[in-house]
């Protein structure tokens, strides 16, 4: 009998547990439904540009987040990179913010931008994952003002035909980088030999020429910013170095002086060697005449390269900041940030995604990459004090073209821009 009821007795208390397993399941499913149901809809503005298929590789991105997340719908609008800015400056005045924005000059909105460090686990851990040369880009003060979404280096593009003709050789290492006096014997050497009319051609920017600034030990701040120190003894004898270069015939007066084009001269088969931005590596794929390829650049007393890039950048005082800070987040992750990056043929600031499988230049990006991991800390410092910098851009071309030209010395041409550098720190402060 005390069997019997035994039986009976498991068998209710199993019945019991089934039922409330059931129950609370369904419970939890329908509370998750309702969760699902009740999340009021929102739109996320999102301004955007793009100078390649980039846009493209962003939508797909932006498609799979709606997937799972069907309460958010994310606006792309497209503009020129011309007109970003003043698209921005247009909406924040106005009192409607995009929630975010791809960007490259992240300095100039730093004040009307979504702290995202409390979104992304604080500063240092948030930090830790990307390339350190970037960081004054996006962290300012203990604020996090925007998230890295692809980096862009300055690098050395050569012509392998013209190379092979010289008989001439490239480092294979970072351990075989030449000087720069050893690359323009070589240089030489391929416009003698290899039939090269043009030997290096460099754009003509400052954030190009200031990849020789740093590799001569200068910069164009103090390591505080609080003054220049562009017209020191590096930068002098930088400028100097430059001008020699166009002086024996290295580099030719076409470009800074004539306003010839850099890319097209390279692209013509007829120059040895292009100091270029790693995004003109998707421009030239549909080379056929030539053969080309990437290698280090030339160090003096250091190497460097200057890094640049885009960021996203959320806006203060949308509404939508938890929204907007969600999916930031999801764009910046080690798996979205290597899909966009490696789709769209960019250099990817993350240090797990050093190496992506590109169908396209693997080995040429990995270069690109090697010059941004030895890239002194005052490149980045120098260029991510947007605020200033952008106001002085115009000054430092323009004394490097009068010193060139003969019209200054070297001495005086920094001393000019020093000036134009302490007046836009001064209407900063």
């Amino acid at each position: 009998m005390k069997s019997k009821w035994k039986k009976i007795c498991l068998t209710w208390l199993t019945v019991f547990l089934f039922v409330m397993v059931v129950a609370c399941s369904d419970g939890a499913f329908v509370k998750d439904m309702e969760n699902k149901e009740t999340k009021e809809k929102v739109t996320l503005e999102f301004l955007w540009f793009s100078a390649g298929i980039e846009g493209e590789v962003m939508r797909k991105i932006i498609k799979e987040y709606q997937v799972k997340n069907e309460h958010v719908e994310i606006k792309l609008i497209e503009v020129g990179y011309s007109d970003l800015e003043t698209k921005l400056k247009t909406m924040i005045a106005s009192g409607q913010p995009p929630a975010l924005t791809r960007i490259s000059n992240t300095g100039i909105f730093a004040e009307q931008s979504l702290d995202l460090s409390a979104y992304v686990g604080g500063v240092e851990e948030f930090t830790s994952q990307f390339l350190p040369s970037i960081k004054p880009y996006y962290v300012k003060g203990d604020k996090i003002i925007a998230t890295p979404m692809d980096v862009s280096s300055n690098g050395l593009i050569y012509n392998k035909t013209l190379f092979e003709k010289a008989g001439a050789t490239v480092p294979q290492s970072p351990d075989e980088v030449w000087t720069w006096d050893e690359f323009a014997a070589v240089i030489q050497k391929v416009k003698e030999e290899g039939g090269a009319k043009y030997g290096l051609v460099v754009d003509g920017t400052p954030h190009r020429y200031s990849t020789l600034l740093y590799e001569f030990g200068g910069s164009i701040f103090t390591k505080d910013l609080s003054k220049p120190a562009i017209n020191n003894e590096e930068g002098v004898a930088a400028l100097d170095y430059f001008i020699n270069l166009h002086k024996v015939g290295i580099i030719p007066e076409s470009v800074w002086l004539g306003g010839e084009n850099p890319g097209n001269l390279f692209r013509s088969g007829t120059t040895a060697a292009y100091l270029a931005g790693n995004w003109m590596l998707s421009n030239y794929k549909d080379i056929e005449n030539f053969e080309w390829g990437v290698t280090y650049l030339p160090k003096h007393e250091i190497r460097s390269s200057v890094p640049g890039g885009n960021y996203i950048m959320g806006f203060k005082n949308t509404g939508l900041e938890d929204e907007t800070a969600d999916f930031i987040n999801y764009l910046s992750s080690q798996e979205i940030n290597a899909k966009f990056n490696q789709e769209s043929l960019f250099l990817s600031a993350r240090k797990d995604n050093s190496e992506l499988d590109y169908e396209f230049g693997k080995e040429m990006f990995k270069t690109f990459s090697n010059e941004l991991e030895n890239t002194p800390m005052a490149a980045a410092n120098d260029w991510g004090n947007q605020v200033v910098i952008s106001k002085v851009s115009s000054d430092m071309t323009d004394a490097v073209v009068k010193a060139l030209s003969g019209e200054t010395t070297s001495k005086e041409a920094m001393d000019k821009v020093a000036e134009a550098l302490e007046q836009a720190i001064a209407d900063t402060e």
